[in-house]
């Protein structure tokens, strides 16, 4: 791998991984087209992921540091059964709602060899599938009427809506911020609320996820030999800097009123990397030969 090669894939990571269109799609593409799949290239995917979940602390530091201390206090409660006694603020109530949305991810358990399979079959047509799901869930958020909930408000059903839409985010082209934003304001959050919610969401999502990857990859022993290290550092901190300028820009994006933009370019997108997942599997994976050809 190339520092060009690591930097490209940092930023496709950093911007997709927020930007409402799935990061693990673009890089389930990127890598598929340029013929790169190896242990190594997991183990990198991994390493952007950790890149990633700077940026969310990075630019969600004071709500992340207000929950970890009302956390503190909330273990303090349990220990000295005064927790029931307490009425739950602003962030205890947030911390209530981000555990009940982790429950639907429990589900992928029993169906994560399938997903796995997904994200590793010699097709696109998943990918494809899975984007055009995410466009519409992008559209239907659009068009949702602008609501006014926060973690004062917001109720235990929108909490497991919004962890339903993160565990469909688990397929490969379904964007994990773009279906829990999408859940949010369909369920009536306020935008601003919206994001920080599902960004917060994420980071015990993506952390678990990751450090599975990486227990199992390093069970043996050719992801760590098979990466080159100081490209995939380097990629690494692309991705955070690029990530966290990233989280920027869906903020402005979602209280604009602007979501059509990623509706329309994952429609788009997903409806040739469709016809090419058909042309591929008529012709034989024809044209990724050809493009690894290219890029070769």
């Amino acid at each position: 791998m190339s520092f060009l090669n690591a930097i490209f894939q940092g930023l496709l990571q950093g911007f997709t991984e927020f930007l409402p269109v799935s990061s693990s799609g673009h890089l389930s593409l990127f890598q598929y087209f340029t013929g790169v799949n190896s242990e190594g290239s997991v183990l990198f995917s991994v390493l952007l992921h950790f890149g990633t979940l700077a940026a969310v602390i990075i630019a969600f530091w004071p709500t992340i540091w207000a929950l970890i201390q009302e956390a503190v206090l909330l273990l303090r409660d349990i220990f000295t059964l005064r927790v029931t006694k307490v009425k739950p603020n602003s962030k205890r109530r947030m911390i209530y709602m981000l555990i009940l949305s982790c429950f639907p991810l429990l589900l992928v358990l029993l169906v994560q060899d399938r997903i796995t399979a997904l994200s590793a079959d010699n097709s696109i047509l998943a990918e494809g599938v899975c984007f055009l799901g995410t466009a519409l869930l992008l559209t239907l958020a659009d068009h949702a009427i602008p609501g006014k909930k926060t973690a004062k408000t917001m109720t235990g059903g929108d909490a497991l809506v919004i962890g339903t839409a993160q565990l469909m985010a688990t397929l490969p082209g379904i964007s994990r911020s773009g279906s829990t934003i999408s859940a949010g304001l369909i369920m009536g959050l306020s935008r601003s609320y919206a994001v920080a919610y599902s960004f917060i969401l994420g980071l015990p999502a993506v952390l678990a996820a990751g450090l599975l990857d990486l227990k199992d990859l390093m069970s043996g022993t050719g992801a760590a030999a098979s990466l080159e290290w100081g490209p995939a550092l380097v990629g690494m901190v692309v991705a955070a800097i690029s990530g966290f300028f990233a989280i920027k820009l869906v903020n402005y994006i979602v209280n604009t009123n602007k979501f059509r933009i990623f509706a329309i370019y994952t429609a788009v997108l997903g409806t040739v990397v469709v016809i090419l997942g058909i042309i591929e599997i008529v012709t034989g994976n024809a044209i990724q030969g050809f493009i690894v050809g290219l890029l070769a």
